[in-house]
């Protein structure tokens, strides 16, 4: 996988494959890595790009909230050759459903895996409370309750080396990066424009996720013009973690231009 820095050096991108360009932003409590064992089926098919988020990997932080952090994503897609389809997990979804609200044309095909458009209130409540165990305990306060909130308990207790190695991983995260996508997150609302949203858009949701459940995909699914829905038996929140090849199987057919 080539290394490659986009939008003047301010986004850090590893890119395989020839084809249609394909971009895929990762989750908030993981990394670009947790796309590895999906990336290198992807890019047979396309030319994959896996971004590292801003505060992540070599990619700098960005003050300003979602809006700041989706219009700096939107200035590395804009190098990239169109027909562009994004995959955005959890905040990366949160990221890209913002990006194509403020950047339209940019992107003509979606994917949402465990995201959705606004939190309830215990949702906002949850990131409020990680936010200030964050800056009072460091991430070490948080990792468990990330832990818990990347995969469902059994899944806990079935690969313990799995889990440790995305503790790590989270673990190594500026907190400040942290604090502050836990903030925006806990006061977004991109439901107003969702109806504007008029490109082809696929949620794929984890039946078991608990940091965005079903009931978020569902809402975003029944806002949007273009939008279907499906749902994982058994999965959480980084479905291409847990089971790779279910994931695939869900997004390819959608990725390759069905319905």
């Amino acid at each position: 996988m080539n290394k490659t820095a986009r939008a003047a050096g301010q986004v850090e991108t590893f890119e395989q494959g020839a084809g249609p360009t394909l971009v895929l932003f990762h989750s908030l409590l993981a990394d670009r890595t947790s796309f590895d064992l999906v990336a290198g089926e992807l890019a047979k098919h396309f030319h994959t790009v896996v971004a590292s988020l801003p505060g992540f990997g070599a990619s700098p932080a960005v003050e300003g909230g979602l809006e700041a952090v989706a219009d700096r994503m939107a200035e590395a897609l804009g190098e990239l050759p169109a027909p562009i389809t994004l995959v955005g997990n959890g905040y990366g979804g949160f990221v890209a459903l913002c990006l194509v609200q403020l950047h339209p044309g940019l992107v003509a095909r979606l994917v949402l895996a465990d995201a959705g458009a606004c939190f309830s209130e215990p949702g906002r409540a949850a990131f409020r409370g990680m936010a200030m165990g964050a800056a009072a305990k460091g991430l070490e306060g948080i990792a468990d309750i990330a832990m818990r909130r990347l995969f469902a308990e059994d899944f806990h207790a079935a690969n313990p080396d799995l889990v440790m190695q995305r503790r790590k991983v989270f673990l190594a995260t500026d907190p400040n990066v942290v604090i502050a996508a836990c903030e925006a997150l806990a006061t977004m609302d991109l439901r107003p424009g969702l109806p504007a949203v008029t490109i082809p858009v696929l949620a794929v949701v984890g039946k078991q996720d608990e940091a965005t459940p079903p009931a978020m995909s569902h809402e975003v699914v029944s806002l949007l013009p273009h939008a279907r829905l499906i749902e994982l038996e058994g999965l959480a929140h980084v479905p291409q973690l847990q089971d790779p090849q279910r994931f695939l199987e869900a997004v390819l057919p959608f990725l390759r231009g069905g319905s």
